[in-house]
């Protein structure tokens, strides 16, 4: 075998990703509170970098007098209007969560040095949904107590606030929260008891047999339980969803005509500040150090101006095209949302596809049927009979109308439904149906059925 060694000129196509591009991008794709924060950030690392404040200008007025006027009396926290306006348990605090509630509920209770000790242990092994975690065998031998003295403190947790705390099963919790409110029947007891999960899977007559009554007064016992709660920890459960999202396009209709508007409010604007122009007004002012920083500075400042106007200019152009393609929805509402693909309106804008993605992720439109992420508008589809397609958002809209309208006591099967949707000219299998059903939260067949 003989080695050949040579030089080769080649050409060759190449995307640089600069540093600029790189920001560019990120800024694009940012959220409303994540440019926030981006700003914020980059306000500290960049001096030439300044909030453009003209416009808040009466703003600031307005609280420096507002400061003025409230300061020319002394505020007395003992005057009648703060005593019957700003009662002290009006006061907001730190949210409790399930655990820090259910031992200020122990503390209530006079127990000795070893039963509190106990309480602490059982409370810390009941989970956010409210139910206890462990065997009362295994808690006794961690704590080296008797089994007894376990089921005790256990009892008397399960009594505490909220009604089916300290549960070891669903049964458990259900009959627990019978007690508590004075619900407690011989047949409801029998029904949770034994035929719990027959009555999930909506077999009425199944049970009303086994248990010899009329169907309805199974149906009637099981409405009662729906009135309990399977998870009583949940309420507590806060401080992890709570979220805030904030549009960043509103689309209103004035007379007639939409208008488009972009959220400017929630990111500052940016402007060079001027305080350094006399850097660049004479050479040999600064020495060449200072000078190439404050350049290097500068080229920055520009270049995020000019990414964050552009970030915003693609927004108003992708609103544009949405209430070009999807006119029909802001007009009548979501059954009415057509398909949409990215390559469509990167299309109409002259763009890539990639641009598109980046702007519409994580980015909010407020419209009058609701606030949408900017993905909700490029619902896949499928084919009707006319040849034209309808979004699944439409198609589950038209779902959920046939089953609203459904007779309860003879409620459609999914195959009834989707002969139902295809006589509508929607191509349709059932089992597709039974997915967009269970996406909606809509229950079986059997679990719908109401008994006249």
């Amino acid at each position: 075998m003989e080695l050949d060694y040579g030089f080769k000129l080649q050409q060759k196509q190449k995307l640089m990703m600069t540093p600029e591009l790189h920001q560019a991008l990120q800024i694009l794709q940012f959220s409303s509170i994540e440019l926030a924060q981006y700003v914020n950030q980059i306000l500290l690392e960049n001096p030439l970098l300044e909030i453009n404040d003209e416009e808040k200008k009466e703003e600031e007025i307005a609280w420096e007098d507002y400061f003025r006027e409230i300061h020319k009396e002394p505020y007395n926290m003992d005057s009648p209007e703060v005593k019957e306006g700003f009662p002290l348990e009006n006061i907001a605090v730190r949210n409790l969560n399930l655990q820090d509630y259910l031992l200020i509920q122990l503390g209530c209770l006079s127990l000795n040095a070893l039963e509190q000790k106990i309480g602490h242990y059982l409370i810390g092994n009941i989970n956010s949904a409210g139910y206890f975690t462990i065997s009362v065998e295994q808690s006794a031998q961690d704590l080296q107590v008797p089994q007894e003295q376990v089921e005790k403190i256990l009892q008397l947790i399960q009594n505490f606030e909220p009604a089916g705390v300290g549960a070891r099963n669903l049964r458990e919790c259900l009959l627990l929260q019978l007690k508590q409110k004075n619900m407690q029947e011989k047949e409801l007891e029998q029904l949770i008891e034994n035929h719990l999960e027959d009555l999930g899977t909506g077999k009425m007559m199944k049970v009303a047999e086994a248990m010899h009554l009329p169907v309805l007064r199974v149906q009637e016992l099981a409405d009662l339980i729906k009135t309990l709660n399977p998870k009583p920890g949940a309420s507590f459960d806060h401080e992890e969803k709570i979220g805030y999202i904030i549009p960043d396009i509103f689309v209103e209709r004035v007379q007639g005509e939409y208008v488009i508007l972009l959220n400017n409010y929630s990111v500052p604007r940016l402007m060079i500040n001027q305080a350094y122009h006399h850097f660049f007004r004479e050479d040999g002012a600064v020495d060449k150090k200072t000078r190439s920083f404050v350049e290097n500075k500068l080229k920055q400042a520009l270049w995020v101006i000019h990414s964050m106007e552009q970030r915003q200019k693609t927004l108003y152009r992708i609103a544009e095209v949405l209430l070009q393609k999807q006119r029909e929805f802001f007009d009548k509402g979501i059954k009415y949302l057509r398909p949409l693909t990215l390559q469509q309106v990167a299309e109409e804008m002259e763009v890539h596809e990639s641009t598109v993605s980046r702007a519409t992720m994580h980015k909010y439109m407020q419209t009058a049927h609701g606030l949408f992420e900017l993905k909700f508008f490029f619902p896949f589809g499928l084919k009707m009979n006319t040849g034209k397609s309808l979004s699944t958002e439409s198609i589950k809209q038209l779902l959920q109308e046939i089953i609203e309208n459904e007779d309860v006591t003879a409620p459609y099967s999914d195959q009834k439904l989707a002969e139902l949707l295809q006589a509508q000219g929607v191509c349709i299998a059932r089992r597709t149906v039974t997915k967009y059903r269970q996406e909606l939260g809509i229950l079986s067949t059997a679990q719908r059925r109401r008994f006249a």
